[in-house]
């Protein structure tokens, strides 16, 4: 069935509809979250929760971009949950020096060098901790854009914001990691460095 069909049948109850949508949006919608929350167990949680939401309000959907309405489901909750965190920090185990394999598995495809697998790995690293330093609203913006691929006007519906304020939100958000990777650019491929 297409999309469109599959929200029908899910909206009059079928469970194996729903299940179908959720897995053909449940990547996008987990690395969206991954990339708000920058924990992969945390953001395996606002996916669950997300896709709970929208089951139970499914019925409320008229029409549009699914996708764009479950990654605003997503973007919420993951808003929500940086609130709560912002109330109550938590000290996570990683931060111990516990590193949960099968949450995080290095997925490594043999063809760079040691040497370059660490560089990439810490320019991940990097950019994923900087990426978590933006406001929320940047945040989303950025990873919907350079990281989803979705328009403009795709991103504008999922935040519910004009496509104006996604552009300078997206703007400021790439001025600041432009700058974070200037200040290390040790980083960067020699390709990328400027001289």
């Amino acid at each position: 069935m297409d999309e469109d069909s599959l929200i029908r049948s899910a909206q009059r109850g079928n469970m194996d509809a729903f299940n179908e949508l959720v897995l053909t949006h449940q990547n996008r919608v987990y690395n969206l979250a991954y990339r708000i929350m920058g924990d992969p167990a945390a953001a395996s949680d606002a996916t669950q929760d997300a896709f709970i939401s929208a089951y139970r309000h499914i019925g409320t959907f008229r029409g549009g971009s699914f996708k764009s309405w479950l990654l605003r489901i997503v973007a919420n909750r993951c808003y929500d949950e940086l609130r709560r965190h912002k109330r109550r920090p938590a000290t996570s185990f990683e931060e111990f020096g516990e590193l949960d394999e099968e949450a995080n598995p290095a997925l490594i495809n043999g063809s760079a060098s040691p040497e370059e697998e660490a560089e990439q790995t810490e320019l991940a690293a990097f950019l994923q901790e900087a990426i978590a330093t933006l406001p929320p609203h940047q945040r989303v913006v950025l990873v919907l854009s350079d990281v989803e691929g979705l328009s403009y006007t795709d991103i504008a519906d999922a935040v519910d914001v004009p496509v104006g304020t996604v552009k300078s939100r997206l703007a400021r958000a790439r001025a600041y990691l432009r700058d974070r990777l200037q200040a290390r650019g040790e980083l960067l491929p020699a390709v990328y460095r400027l001289e």
